[in-house]
């Protein structure tokens, strides 16, 4: 079975999306086109770059979420150090180790830039708090000036991983045409974590569903649910209070969407109560939530039924039939 599939961010909790992409090569499925956002674009990334689901559980499962979280010792100093960066470079970790980490990766496979994948094949979510827009590259970065397809994969990524406050906003600067007339402060574009926006993109493939036999093409979405949806956040001071509003952005605003029109052709994935910051996960707790995930697929592939899903997606968007 060919589908589109479309990954969920929700950080640390990236490996359940591994075991419901497990479950979902032993149902028979193929990706055709692939999305995602935040960690959810690292999965969608590793698969387009042609990593199959045991590889991608054993780069997860290999790689200590902690090394991410670097910066210079003057912002290590209790209260004060944090603080300071935040202030001064928008984020508590710049998250150049983490894109280091995707880039050595898809080089393995041979990916650098989107040119090296096949045109289409990947789609990645970003925001650009600059315009108050989302971004999906490559093909975005048109607006911005640059040509997409010698953009770095490793580097959307990051764009699509920069949890506001968290890692560091990545700054661009716009391309010499598009640039052209702007004050220098008004050529630099301020991009962060596609969660903001959207994360859990399902409408990115309703407008091509249709390859060129005539058949539409189903879109899946690998989405994380768990107990701290709705669960009580315990703020105590200022960083407390942005780890609450990290995990409400990331993972309450699509909820609704999804309950009314997109649990047909959805995948939930219980995270078992693990937070989307919670970066010291415990070896053990990466298995249950990568066997979380293969649950969830299986019980989704086994009652998979082509018939209700064009049904259902016929009711909902209407005017996406012929």
């Amino acid at each position: 079975m060919l589908i589109n599939g479309v990954f969920q961010g929700g950080g640390v909790k990236g490996i359940s999306l591994a075991g419901a992409v497990k479950a979902a090569e032993q149902s028979g499925v193929l990706f055709h086109r692939l999305a995602g956002t935040s960690s959810g674009s690292i999965v969608a990334s590793l698969l387009a770059a042609g990593y199959t689901a045991d590889e991608l559980k054993a780069i997860i499962m290999g790689t200590s979420f902690t090394s991410f979280l670097k910066r210079a010792p003057l912002f290590n100093i209790t209260l004060i150090g944090p603080a300071l960066r935040v202030i001064f470079k928008k984020g508590l970790y710049s998250g150049e180790a983490l894109e280091e980490w995707v880039r050595q990766a898809l080089l393995v496979k041979g990916i650098r830039t989107f040119n090296d994948l096949e045109p289409g094949k990947l789609s990645i979510v970003a925001s650009d708090i600059t315009h108050g827009k989302i971004l999906v590259l490559p093909d975005d970065l048109v607006q911005l000036g640059f040509d997409p397809g010698r953009f770095e994969v490793a580097k959307a990524i990051r764009m699509s991983c920069s949890i506001p406050y968290f890692f560091d906003p990545v700054m661009l600067r716009m391309g010499p045409v598009v640039k052209r007339g702007r004050s220098f402060a008004e050529q630099f574009v301020y991009v962060v974590d596609g969660g903001v926006l959207s994360n859990l993109p399902l409408w990115l493939f309703d407008q091509r569903s249709f390859p060129k036999d005539g058949k539409r093409i189903p879109t899946v979405g690998f989405q994380m649910v768990g107990e701290t949806t709705g669960k009580p956040h315990l703020i105590k001071g200022p960083f407390t209070m942005l780890e609450a509003i990290v995990e409400t952005m990331l993972s309450a605003h699509d909820e609704r969407y999804i309950e009314q029109s997109k649990r047909y052709r959805t995948i939930k994935i219980p995270t078992l109560g693990v937070s989307t910051t919670q970066f010291s996960l415990t070896e053990e707790e990466s298995l249950q939530l990568y066997e979380s995930g293969v649950s969830a697929g299986r019980e989704f592939f086994r009652n998979w039924d082509s018939k209700h899903y064009e049904t259902q997606y016929q009711k909902y968007f209407p005017a996406l039939n012929p």
